[in-house]
């Protein structure tokens, strides 16, 4: 089963040997790709992957979470396979409004989109549908699934990044005005495995004191065979920094990103398998909370 992990970790201290175990949790715990958001009066919303975006909600991070219902109702107005089953939101509260970015593709497919919906309050039932931002074919460079948007140097400044399998991590500037988002260009790559068939994945960049960190999903996913499949080889969180929301980006030994650099984060231990679809927030009561799902084995 996949579960939510709720684990408060210090963004510099990215090399421990001992990996920290996640964080409790209790009611509504089953979530994949999860995304967590406080909202101003202390209530938390977790996202997740499938049922057009699930909506889980708790006073407390630990819960009990409660499922409250679904960011889109039906289907996306996104009129391709996989637009009632959507994946891997991302949430980001810009001027008075909150969009909730998702994908919409089907298990191993090409043609992907992404599309995003907003809301003024994070409620099931609030969301209204916008429809798309990036589309991907079988002639793309990238999948345009597992978006993520961030702030760059000015509150105008803003940055998707998207991209799984084939070329992996692209990104390009968005402009956003009130419920308008467009891809405006500078589009390029930012993360690439040049291994094996280029297992990476769910790019998040975390802004931190002018500082832009790359947290990836990295190595086997979805589909494990614990008995069999090598642990350093199945789904970890590794992460490179830059000093530019565009980069370059590149881990702690000075490795580009771009050919295939990342610091380990957090990787099996114990009977948490497989840790991924990551995500990070700053809560006022925990501090930076770094949140993603794992299987769990004894």
């Amino acid at each position: 089963m996949l579960f939510p992990t709720l684990s408060a970790l210090l963004i510099a201290s990215v090399a421990k040997a001992q990996y920290p175990n996640p964080g409790a949790c209790s009611g509504e715990c089953f979530t994949h790709d999860p995304t967590v958001v406080k909202r101003a009066d202390g209530k938390y919303f977790r996202f997740s992957t499938l049922d057009l975006i699930g909506i889980s909600t708790a006073d407390s991070l630990s819960g009990p979470w409660t499922r409250s219902g679904s960011v889109i109702q039906g289907a996306s107005v996104i009129d391709m396979p996989g637009n009632k089953e959507l994946w891997a939101p991302d949430v980001v509260y810009i001027r008075g409004i909150y969009y909730c970015f998702y994908s919409v593709s089907t298990s191993g497919s090409h043609k992907s989109a992404i599309g995003y919906a907003t809301s003024t309050t994070l409620e099931a039932g609030s969301w209204k549908d916008q429809g798309i931002v990036v589309t991907s074919s079988d002639s793309s460079p990238y999948n345009a699934i597992d978006s993520n948007v961030v702030n760059g140097t000015g509150p105008n400044e803003w940055y998707l990044q998207w991209g799984s399998y084939w070329n992996n991590i692209y990104q390009a500037r968005v402009a956003i005005n009130g419920e308008y988002v467009f891809r405006s260009g500078n589009e390029h790559q930012i993360a690439y495995e040049p291994e094996g068939n280029h297992k990476m994945e769910g790019a998040f960049i975390w802004k931190r004191d002018n500082l832009w960190y790359q947290f990836l999903s990295k190595g086997i996913c979805c589909v494990y065979h614990p008995d069999t499949d090598p642990i350093d080889q199945v789904y970890h969180i590794t992460v490179c920094r830059s000093d530019n929301p565009a980069g370059p980006y590149v881990d702690k030994n000075g490795l580009a990103c771009t050919n295939g650099g990342g610091t380990t984060v957090l990787a099996s231990h114990g009977s948490i398998y497989a840790p991924g679809g990551q995500g990070v927030f700053h809560d006022d009561a925990h501090g930076d909370v770094l949140y993603y799902h794992y299987r769990e084995y004894s």
